[in-house]
């Protein structure tokens, strides 16, 4: 069962996604500030990372770039998750170092294909 770290601090859309994502077959680990999502990639290991990019302690953009800058983790795919639809917050996501950018409200049909895109990538 691939793990998923979901690193969301907003407590209705962390507890509607998990409860989504574990019906849909994920092992889901929950981190409420991107420190502790830092701190818990580094320990759990997940499959993938859904990231919310606005986060508190350290927002989403930073704690992308410090996974991403740990050469064990590298290689975990990110989705961006945020409120914000404007080109340049793609563009954002992906200097940051997501591989993918999903918008809220998440339209979990679309956000599972993303997820399972990512995941049959890493696998080859």
């Amino acid at each position: 069962m691939p793990k998923i770290l979901l690193i969301e601090d907003n407590e209705m859309n962390r507890d509607m996604l998990s409860r989504r994502l574990a019906r849909a077959g994920y092992e889901v680990a929950i981190a409420e500030d991107g420190a502790r999502g830092v701190a818990m990639a580094t320990s759990d290991r997940p499959d993938l990372i859904l990231m919310d990019m606005s986060l508190p302690v350290i927002d989403g953009w930073e704690a992308t770039r410090l996974i991403k800058a740990t050469p064990e983790l590298r290689k975990i795919p990110i989705i961006a998750l945020t409120a914000h639809a404007m080109a340049t917050d793609r563009e954002k996501a992906v200097e940051a170092g997501c591989e993918d950018y999903d918008t809220k409200p998440i339209e979990l049909q679309r956000l599972l294909g993303k997820i399972e895109t990512l995941l049959a990538a890493v696998r080859l």
